[in-house]
């Protein structure tokens, strides 16, 4: 079984992405791996050259940042990378610069990859997702916030990414995909609420023009840290490969988090109740068709 994996990147020194963090993390699940890198105005490509590996394999990419309509310039440079991908390789994992896969996971998705390989039903494996929110500590559970995606995809003609990047097409197609208990450490809203503003901002740029996003997230504000809707602490272990990154950075958010909530229309506040008592979230955007569990 030949696994290739893949991701993109841009200034991810000056936006403190843990890209290195998300490539050592999914590495060991890998025969190669593509680093899409865009035009980097930081030490980006010192950051993912200082890894000590020679499965990894840097591609140069330039932005068009005229692609703004719904972040269509994040899955341009995601197809960038997947294109660069072994032709041969039986399965393509796909990691986020903020994304983290935790090493106890990866003996579950090396079973999952093993017993789906002949298994023509099953085009891509979906991940679970804990967005930590804030700080290290919290994680941002609402119908605001994805719970599934697919991350490891079969070597299929046709495949492709979609929209911003989120997930994955075929051939315009939802992906039949076998759910996994496996789990998506998610870190980009890791930041102190003045940093967070300026992420967002950032963020935009891909999506908004800039008279929007000063309207909409003036420079100097602190970001509206209620936009979580719900934050419960987090109670488990992270990944061994944040740790270093979580002991020199983590902080406190101040004030109570059980604050952090938006006001919730009686719609929002009933499918919210619906899926507390049931654990089934009612009109749930699904970007995949299950087959197996």
């Amino acid at each position: 079984m030949k696994v290739s994996g893949f991701t993109f990147i841009r200034n991810a020194v000056a936006n403190d992405y843990p890209v290195k963090e998300a490539i050592l993390s999914a590495l060991p699940l890998c025969d190669e791996f593509i680093v899409a890198l865009g035009n980097s105005t930081d030490n980006t490509e010192a950051l993912i050259r200082s890894i000590d590996s020679d499965k990894i394999r840097v591609v140069h990419t330039v932005w068009d940042e005229t692609l703004r309509a719904g972040g269509a310039v994040f899955a341009e440079e995601t197809n960038k990378a997947l294109a660069e991908t072994a032709k041969d390789a039986d399965w393509l994992v796909y990691i986020q610069a903020d994304e983290v896969m935790h090493e106890k996971d990866l003996p579950l998705i090396k079973d999952a990859m093993q017993s789906a390989l002949t298994n023509s039903r099953i085009e891509g494996l979906l991940f679970q997702y804990k967005h930590f929110y804030g700080s290290y500590d919290y994680i941002a559970e609402s119908r605001r916030w994805y719970r599934r995606e697919i991350r490891i995809l079969k070597n299929l003609p046709g495949m492709h990414s979609y929209r911003d990047a989120q997930g994955f097409r075929r051939n315009g197609e939802k992906i039949k995909v076998k759910e996994i208990a496996a789990s998506i450490y998610h870190y980009g809203w890791v930041k102190p609420p003045k940093n967070l503003q300026g992420k967002v901002r950032n963020f935009n740029r891909y999506y908004q023009e800039e008279a929007w996003i000063e309207v909409n997230y003036p420079a100097g504000e602190e970001f509206d840290m209620r936009n979580a809707d719900r934050l419960v602490p987090f109670k488990g272990a992270h990944p061994a490969v944040m740790r270093a990154r979580i002991q020199a950075s983590n902080w406190k958010l101040a004030g109570d988090p059980s604050g952090f909530k938006k006001k919730m229309n009686i719609r929002r506040k009933l499918l919210e109740k619906i899926e507390a008592l049931t654990g089934y979230r009612p009109f749930e955007y699904r970007n995949y068709k299950i087959v197996c569990r």
